[in-house]
């Protein structure tokens, strides 16, 4: 009985804290990877429009400050995403780190990465001069494949003055940019408003998936920190991706003010812990099965072939 109760009483409380949490603002931070160039571009479409309509729903919904991790490759790649970091700028919008190439840590040496995320520097420097720009989003959110990598790349950051951008809600937006730009090549318009009611669809899953796991583990919402990707489709859709927050009580919060939660203690350590990054995680060190979030990949990849 004590095993039943002790599986139960989570879930008991979870559903507790449901009237409590729809009566108490949900803080939400933006955060955008990969700037300024993701994924494919539908036809006539370039990478300063994308910004340009990213840039307008951030206004429109009167997000706040909305960080770009950037990774500065994409602008040798493509000549024609040169800009998209001034205007981010130019509209009040902060940048940060994720390295020079999106060099995946737990493939490479520390060494190696370590380059790669200075080499991102002076790039920064330029666009974010006098203000802040030390946070880190690690590509892949790959943190190391050892203890011993995983902690060495934690002083390491710390040496550099970084602190680590976590994530603690996300939908794979990614997926829907490039079955988007196969869509708009055949001008199959019924293929793309599916497009858009799977995206919204994934993200209110994704937005009710977190905040059941944080009730279940601390009888609250923590501010949770949004991975998103600054892909053509994501453009078309944020102003509706946006105002579905909102319709569900989401506040719009800095990066900054959402990691003063408590949760993120752990982004700030530079030693070995067992604390959890991630809500899933720390389901799993409290021994909670953790519920699976279905999203649709399978069928955006056959999309539109």
């Amino acid at each position: 009985m004590r095993v039943l109760t002790r599986c139960i009483a989570p879930l008991v409380a979870a559903t507790t804290m449901g009237a409590a949490q729809a009566a108490t603002p949900v803080k939400i931070a933006l955060t955008f990877d990969d700037l300024p160039a993701h994924s494919a571009l539908p036809p006539g479409v370039s990478r300063i429009d994308v910004a340009g309509r990213l840039l307008a729903a951030f206004h429109d919904a009167r997000t706040g400050p909305v960080y770009g991790f950037v990774n500065g490759v994409h602008e040798e790649r493509e000549p024609d995403s040169v800009g998209v970091l001034s205007l981010w700028r130019a509209a009040g919008h902060p940048l940060a780190n994720h390295t020079w190439s999106h060099l995946d840590l737990n493939t490479h040496g520390l060494a190696d990465w370590e380059a790669d995320l200075v080499r991102n520097e002076a790039l920064l420097q330029r666009h974010m001069a006098g203000q802040d720009w030390r946070w880190l989003r690690y590509p892949f959110l790959s943190e190391g494949e050892t203890p011993e990598k995983h902690v060495a790349a934690r002083k390491l950051l710390k040496a550099h003055g970084y602190r680590i951008a976590s994530v603690t809600m996300s939908f794979g937006d990614y997926a829907w940019n490039e079955p988007y730009a196969r869509c708009m090549v055949k001008g199959d318009a019924a293929a793309v408003a599916s497009l858009e009611a799977s995206y919204l669809k994934a993200a209110k899953d994704s937005l009710d998936y977190s905040r059941r796991l944080s009730a279940t583990l601390y009888g609250r919402d923590i501010a949770y920190v949004q991975l998103m990707h600054a892909g053509a489709f994501d453009a078309r859709v944020m102003p509706r991706l946006l105002k579905m927050y909102q319709d569900n009580g989401a506040k719009f919060v800095s990066l900054e003010e959402a990691e003063r939660d408590k949760f993120y203690a752990a982004d700030f350590k530079t030693q070995a812990t067992e604390a959890p990054t991630t809500l899933e995680n720390a389901m799993k060190a409290k021994g909670l099965p953790v519920p699976k979030l279905d999203l649709p990949f399978a069928e955006l990849d056959r999309m539109c072939r």
